[in-house]
C-alpha cells in the first residue's frame, strides 16, 4: 500500500470530528452551541456522552495515522523548520488523542479538581504544540510548498481568533469562539492528508533538490 493512499485518514478524521460536533447535541437536552464548549459533548456525566465518542471514534486513530505518514514523506526536506513543524504538530495530535482521552472534562466537579486541571493542562499544551507547527510550517514552507504555508497561516489567524474571542468576549458566545480554535487544528490536519495524497511533499521534494545549473 503506497503512503499516500494514508491521507485519506486525515479526511475521516475531520469528518468524524464534525458528525460528533453536529449531532451529538440532539443527545444533549439544553445544549448552546454558543455559549458551551464542545468538550461538554464528551465530559463525564454528560448525557451525550455515549453519542460523542461514537462518532467521534475515528477522529483520534484516524488523525494519528494521517500524521504520521505526513511525517514520514517530509523525511529529507531541505527546509528543517518545515519538518519541525510537521514534528510538533504530530506531537500536538499524540497529546490531543491521549490528553483528553486520560483526562476528559469532569461535568459536576469544581474545575479545581485534579482531572479538570489536568484537562486544561492538556489543552495549554496543544494549543502552544499548534502555535509552534503552524508558524514553523508556515515560514518553512512557503517556497518548497506555498499552498501548505497559506493554510497553515488561515488556520493560525483562524486559531489566533478563537483564542482571543474566548477570552476577550462575553461568555454567551464563548463556544462560537471555542470552535474557531478547535477546527483550526482538525481541518490542517486533514490539509496535510489531502497534500500527501496528491504528491505534494514529493512533488517540493523534486523540485528543491534540483541542482542549480551554474551560468
Amino acid at each position: 500500500m503506497k503512503l499516500k493512499y494514508l491521507g485519506i485518514c486525515g479526511i475521516i478524521s475531520l469528518l468524524s470530528y464534525t458528525a460528533m460536533v453536529l449531532f451529538s447535541p440532539l443527545a444533549y437536552p439544553g445544549y448552546d452551541w454558543l455559549s458551551m464548549a464542545v468538550s461538554d459533548l464528551s465530559a463525564d456525566g454528560a448525557p451525550s456522552q455515549a453519542l460523542a465518542e461514537l462518532l467521534n471514534a475515528l477522529f483520534g486513530p484516524c488523525g494519528i495515522v494521517s500524521i504520521m505518514a505526513v511525517c514520514v514523506a517530509v523525511r529529507g526536506f531541505l527546509s528543517q523548520s518545515f519538518r519541525l513543524g510537521i514534528y510538533f504538530f504530530a506531537a500536538m495530535e499524540w497529546v490531543t488523542v491521549v490528553g483528553y482521552k486520560m483526562f476528559p472534562l469532569a461535568q459536576g466537579e469544581d474545575m479545581s479538581s485534579f482531572q479538570n486541571i489536568m484537562h486544561i493542562v492538556v489543552t495549554v499544551l496543544v494549543v502552544l504544540f499548534s502555535i509552534v507547527s503552524l508558524i514553523l510550517i508556515a515560514v518553512g514552507g512557503r517556497k518548497s510548498v506555498p499552498s501548505l504555508s497559506v493554510w497553515a497561516i488561515v488556520c493560525f489567524a483562524a486559531m489566533m481568533l478563537g483564542a482571543i474571542g474566548t477570552g476577550a468576549m462575553p461568555k454567551a458566545v464563548f463556544g462560537l469562539f471555542e470552535r474557531f480554535s478547535t477546527f483550526s487544528a482538525v481541518v490542517f490536519n486533514a490539509v496535510l492528508g489531502i497534500c500527501l495524497m496528491t504528491g505534494k511533499f514529493e512533488k517540493a521534494r523534486d523540485i528543491t533538490e534540483q541542482p542549480r545549473v551554474k551560468e
